[in-house]
């Protein structure tokens, strides 16, 4: 309904396919990191641009899943640009996470636009917890092996 609006689709249409990407290949490769710093940038401007819609004049539950993207997002990246303690574990548990959300708000978004929220907010809801439950599993699953290779 308005070009920040479309923006902010547009930011997260590329988050998502970027995020995707990154998943979906090899790690720590030169182009892991140029998609994985092409996801940062484009999750960034997807929340920047999230921040400034609102729905009927005043912030609403989605503006604090802003603040919770942006955490995972800093707590993910921040690891591996300083190589800090355990950073490979640290950022592929956020990073993972950022991406799951990432999906999680995808279906939000759907919801929303989609449906009556009112009469389909169930759909939301269990589209959500099985995405997150499926994410969770995976994570735990591969961060036992980066946990491995993490414990040098």
């Amino acid at each position: 309904h308005s070009y920040l609006g479309l923006t902010h689709i547009i930011f997260a249409i590329f988050a998502l396919l970027f995020g995707t990407v990154v998943l979906l290949n090899p790690k720590g490769s030169e182009k892991h990191r140029r998609i994985g710093y092409a996801y940062v940038i484009s999750m960034i401007l997807m929340n920047a641009t999230a921040m400034g819609i609102y729905n009927f004049g005043k912030a609403n539950v989605f503006h604090f899943f802003i603040i919770l993207s942006l955490f995972t997002l800093t707590m993910g990246i921040y690891p591996a640009l300083k190589r800090t303690q355990n950073w490979l574990s640290r950022h592929y548990y956020f990073m993972s996470w950022s991406v799951v959300g990432l999906y999680c708000a995808f279906w939000a978004e759907m919801g929303v636009r989609l449906f009556d929220m009112r009469a389909f907010w169930w759909v939301v809801m269990v589209a959500t917890m099985v995405t997150s439950a499926i994410g969770g599993v995976v994570i735990h699953k591969l961060g036992k092996k980066i946990k491995a290779v993490n414990s040098y």
